[in-house]
């Protein structure tokens, strides 16, 4: 590597410096991490021969792809040439070599050493021809334009970004190749065609020139032959097949869904407040029906004894008529007890209107649920709901869960008890994405929110997580209580926005 940069000081004289603006927290500067210039000089006899320049991306933490024309100086003097590889952030250069090229895709692989870079994203769908395209890249004239020294030339810079649609699809002696409208020179080279939601369609190789008034045009070469490539020479590479969702179209489409909810919420809050009414009204009526009932039943009481006294006192009279006067007095005092009786009775007897306590109302039998930490939902397979999220670059695989008691997963994996949700924040070691992963038990929905941050960003991030000690399940509310604490300020840090939305949903294993 010392080599290169002596190289680099013997080309002072053709120092460029490319200084665009640091794109915004958006998925094309997601994807420009993986953007990279490639430099290439050839010296023979301590003379400076061949000097190349162009872009390239990441397809694995160390491989990198490029157009052939950009590394032809490696076959040209394949033992005398230094290749310079400068990603788009960081501090460091790396020096690289061509492990694979193909002339007649005019495509390249170059092998560096001590990276990981994050690797972009092949789209593999259909094109629509009227869709937005991006070019990154590291164009010759920007840099000539803001030239100062060769040291800016190995600087690490994000890529410029020019924008513009797909114009047509054309095969040109046997290889796929997109025509398209975003402006690139000299430079971009090697560097990536992107879809609006910077997944790869293609690697940008060559323009038209413009003559009399008439437009420019630019070339790449079709992501179909960049996937084929890379599939003779045995090089993995991320792809996805989802149409872009932007960002607006997917947080629009969650408002109205949760809009929606909390309107079903609200009508289902009333409905059951009219049933609980009714209920109400229907006991008030029974208790008042029940009280009259029990008014007259009283009343007809009364009555009978009123009716019982009167007959006794009668009976009374009669035997006194015929001279039993023992007989008559009984009698008579037995009727006037029975009529006393009935009148008492009858100033007793309860009210028809029901005697209810102050706020009477009628309760609601609901079922009460465990607490989410208690449950323990054992082995669950999770599927992707397309129609919930929002992918730019990441797989939807199935997601197989453990989940057991107090919010642990997989019997390693201590989540956080949020509002009744478990959450966990990753902030992993080996790549550039924090990711916010949420567990619903009562829905059994399982999110993973994923935002897409630059070195700087995910260097705070795991300066956060390496505040927590809790690295394993934990019984301990104390220890859970930390986790969560130490969680809050690393989302309090992410963009306000994320990157990717994936939702599955999870029922038991079989």
């Amino acid at each position: 590597m010392a080599r290169f940069f002596r190289l680099l000081a013997i080309l002072s004289a053709f120092a460029w410096l490319a200084t665009p603006s640091l794109a915004a927290a958006d998925d094309i500067a997601a994807a420009s991490r993986s953007v990279v210039r490639v430099v290439t000089i050839a010296i023979v006899d301590q003379e400076v021969v061949g000097f190349g320049h162009g872009s390239g991306f990441a397809v694995g933490p160390n491989r990198i792809v490029t157009n052939a024309h950009v590394v032809e100086l490696a076959q040209k003097y394949p033992d005398n040439v230094v290749i310079g590889v400068v990603p788009s952030e960081g501090s460091k250069s790396y020096q690289g070599r061509v492990v694979a090229i193909d002339a007649k895709r005019d495509l390249a692989l170059i092998e560096i050493t001590g990276a990981a870079l994050p690797a972009a994203t092949l789209y593999t769908g259909a094109p629509d021809d009227s869709m937005g395209l991006v070019s990154l890249g590291y164009p010759g004239n920007v840099d000539l334009a803001t030239a100062q020294s060769a040291a800016d030339y190995i600087k690490p810079l994000a890529p410029v970004r020019s924008e513009g649609s797909l114009s047509a699809s054309r095969n040109i002696e046997g290889i796929n190749v997109l025509l398209h409208s975003a402006s690139i020179s000299r430079g971009n080279s090697g560097g990536p065609l992107l879809d609006r939601c910077g997944r790869v369609m293609g690697v940008n190789s060559a323009i038209t020139r413009g003559e009399d008034g008439d437009a420019s045009f630019a070339f790449a070469i079709a992501e179909s032959e960049l996937a084929g490539f890379l599939r003779e020479h045995r090089q993995a590479f991320n792809s996805v097949d989802i149409p872009c969702m932007s960002l607006e179209a997917r947080l629009s489409a969650d408002e109205a869904a949760d809009s929606a909810a909390r309107a079903a919420a609200d009508a289902s809050r009333r409905d059951s407040a009219a049933r609980d009414q009714a209920s109400r009204q229907q006991a008030i009526e029974a208790a008042r029906l029940n009280a009259q009932r029990a008014s007259e039943n009283v009343m007809a009481i009364s009555a009978l004894l009123l009716v019982l006294g009167a007959l006794t006192a009668g009976g009374g009279g009669l035997l006194y008529s015929r001279g039993r006067q023992r007989e008559a007095i009984w009698a008579g005092s037995a009727g006037g007890v029975l009529i006393v009786a009935a009148v008492i009775v009858f100033l007793l007897r309860p009210s028809e209107e029901p005697m209810l306590p102050p706020g009477f109302a009628i309760p609601v039998a609901t079922p009460t649920p465990a607490a989410a930490g208690a449950r323990s939902l054992g082995k669950m397979v999770c599927k992707f709901q397309s129609d919930r999220s929002r992918v730019t670059v990441s797989a939807t695989a199935d997601v197989n869960l453990d989940w057991g008691q107090d919010g642990c997963l997989n019997g390693k994996t201590q989540y956080a008890d949020d509002n009744g949700k478990w959450t966990r924040v990753l902030a992993p070691n080996d790549e550039q994405t924090v990711s916010v992963l949420q567990f619903d038990p009562d829905t059994r929905t399982y999110t993973a929110y994923r935002y897409f941050l630059s070195a700087a960003q995910m260097d705070a991030a795991r300066k956060l997580r390496a505040q927590s000690p809790l690295k394993q399940c934990s019984a301990d509310p104390g220890a859970r209580n930390n986790l969560m604490v130490q969680q809050q300020s690393i989302r309090a840090a992410l963009p306000t926005t994320y990157s990717e939305k994936l939702v599955y949903s999870c029922s038991s294993a079989p």
